[in-house]
């Protein structure tokens, strides 16, 4: 018999009525289908996650949980990303965790489970990342399929998921994405008389420079042809400077403030877009999201659209064309590219840091970590910008891998310093006040618009008519550092910075719009830009004011009814008035702070 409502029961830990100590992951939704439950403890075991659910019949039920083995792909030690499921306050036995490491059903034991209400609850035994995306309890003879696809459906048959989206109106503009790019082309649209729909798939704001990530803001507002660009970000980007820092420092708050200030804006937090709907090949109609927590759908129809998402999460559903990696010399001629194209990226960074406390602070002495010894030890407090993972991998298909292997980095380097360094009491009272568990990325996919910017554009300083929003860093390409990759030989997880000097230089418009979809905008890394231009345009506060440029032009289109490549070929002077004069707010203090983390690739536990 196969499973339905009557015979078995579906329960998606991201519904759990509590969440205890563990936390929701909805980072790789796309890749393994869900929003699951991360036991991220630092080393100690969280409080249990719980809820309470109904059995439909009298009956002996197979409990399989959906969850994978972590560390397998490194180690063949046992992991300690392991927890129980309790029923009922009593503990089913399975140590859940312990099996391969892709996600996949794991089978726990058979339980007789009378008809009514139950309690269910994850218990966490280490603190070390155990994860669970869902548990299923089913009296069908049919063992589940491991499949994302299969899931899915599983997941939408036996939770009644409703068929169609529930329709959420049409807006002028649709942003998607609510980084600081994302919400500076929401607030420039808004405020100049656009109604604009702003889709986030977290729920909160800022991206990388989020409470979630920790990234400072680099690069210079307020500079270049149009000097008013940049006192948007202004208005809630952090007064304080530095990556890795204490939650407050990112202010959060201030940044959630902002957008719902403006009555222009429907804010969609918590919903990642997962569908697009075209009226013809090249115009997009609307979007589908799904929430994040309890995968029911919306939809949200726009006559614009803007893909801030980083991942050109957009502009791919859409059938943009798209790049990713390093091109070959021969693509765009540029002297830096390498002879033969390949995927290599930019990486992603896990920060860290630790913290002091009166009393000696214990650190588990782990064995599944990596082999680190007094040669590779890094003795530090605090894991910068350039504990840098991913470099060799996918960025979008292997992105939980890569996010795993910075926790893994910072936690083998952790327990050698606590454990075994020869100066481990300059450690005794230090402990791990913060590891990242989302992922700060540099570099994915980047979306081809009418003009790619490359290499000899920035350094031969050739201004096009349609010059915007100035870059400011240099041309930053990051590597994998020598010494580290000699001792973990394709495992490396520190990188170097490679920086090329540069002038303030004025990013065309063209870069801002996609060739292939016509009515589809693009603001942050994911713009038509090389590799190697990637470089310097990437920094948070040149994305801030890219998107401050995409809101206008998104305003210049709904007055005059027009297309982003319209702005370009007849509406430019309109868009340079607005750029001239800026979206944002010069009353209120200047809080940017700035230094010369800019301009060099020092790494230094205080950037």
């Amino acid at each position: 018999m196969n499973m339905n409502k009557h015979n078995s029961v579906l329960l998606p830990a991201s519904l759990f009525a509590e969440r205890g100590g563990w936390t929701a992951d909805q980072q790789f939704i796309d890749i393994m289908g869900s929003t699951y439950l991360l036991a991220h403890g630092l080393g100690e075991a969280v409080a249990d996650a719980s809820t309470e659910f109904d059995v439909p019949a009298d009956g002996n039920y197979k409990l399989y949980v959906r969850t994978r083995n972590w560390t397998a792909y490194w180690s063949d030690s046992p992991t300690e990303g392991t927890f129980n499921v309790i029923i009922d306050d009593r503990n089913e036995g399975t140590l859940f965790g312990t099996e391969c490491s892709e996600w996949h059903w794991q089978q726990g034991s058979t339980l007789h489970l009378s008809q009514g209400r139950h309690r269910i609850a994850l218990h966490d035994l280490h603190g070390f990342d155990a994860r669970c995306d869902a548990i299923l309890l089913t009296s069908s003879a049919v063992r589940p399929d491991d499949s994302v696809e299969d899931y899915r459906a599983l997941r939408k048959k036996l939770l009644g998921l409703p068929s169609k989206a529930v329709r959420k109106g049409k807006y002028d503009f649709v942003v998607v994405g609510g980084g600081v790019a994302g919400m500076c082309a929401a607030i420039a649209a808004a405020r100049l008389g656009t109604r604009v729909a702003l889709i986030q798939d977290r729920h909160v704001l800022g991206g990388n420079n989020s409470s979630e990530i920790r990234g400072g803001l680099g690069g210079r507002l307020n500079i270049g042809m149009y000097p008013s660009l940049g006192y948007l970000l202004n208005e809630f980007g952090p007064s304080t400077k530095g990556n890795a820092r204490t939650p407050e420092i990112y202010e959060d708050e201030k940044k959630m403030a902002v957008v719902k200030a403006e009555r222009r804006i429907t804010l969609f937090t918590g919903y990642r877009v997962c569908g697009v709907e075209k009226s013809d090949e090249r115009t997009i109609k609307a979007v589908t999201a799904m929430n994040v927590d309890d995968y029911s759908q919306i939809r949200i129809e726009g006559r614009l659209f803007a893909d801030c998402t980083g991942d050109a999460v957009l502009g791919v559903l859409a059938g943009a064309e798209w790049h990713m990696g390093r091109e070959a010399k021969s693509e765009y001629g540029e002297e830096s590219a390498p002879d033969v194209a390949d995927g290599m990226t930019m990486g992603a960074s896990l920060q860290w840091y630790c913290l002091e406390d009166d009393k000696p602070r214990p650190f588990p002495d782990i064995k599944w970590g990596l082999p680190v010894d007094e040669r590779s030890v890094q003795k530090v407090r605090r894991g910068q910008w350039y504990w840098e993972v991913g470099m060799r991998d996918d960025q979008i298909a292997d992105a939980e891998r890569i996010r795993d292997y910075g926790m893994y980095v910072a936690y083998s380097n952790w327990a050698y310093l606590k454990n075994h360094f020869s100066q481990k009491d300059e450690y005794t009272n230090s402990y791990l006040g913060w590891v990242s568990c989302v992922a700060g990325k540099r570099e994915s996919r980047r979306l081809i618009g009418e003009f790619v910017l490359r290499e000899q554009d920035l350094k031969n300083n050739v201004i096009y008519p349609d010059a915007s929003a100035s870059t400011s860093w240099y041309i930053d390409q990051h590597y994998p550092d020598p010494e580290n990759s000699k001792l973990f030989p394709g495992r490396e997880y520190l990188s170097c910075g490679h920086l090329d000097p540069l002038g303030f230089y004025p990013i065309p418009y063209r870069c801002f719009y996609s060739k292939d979809i016509a009515n589809m905008f693009m603001a942050g890394r994911d713009i038509s830009v090389s590799h190697v231009a990637l470089g310097t345009v990437r920094v948070m506060r040149t994305t801030a004011m890219m998107g401050e440029v995409v809101g206008m032009a998104a305003s210049v289109c709904r007055r005059r009814k027009a297309l982003p490549r319209d702005v370009y070929t007849t509406y430019l002077e309109e868009l340079k008035a607005l750029m001239r004069k800026g979206a944002g707010r010069t009353d209120v203090p200047y809080m940017q702070v700035y230094t010369l983390i800019d301009t060099t690739a020092a790494r230094s536990e205080d950037c």
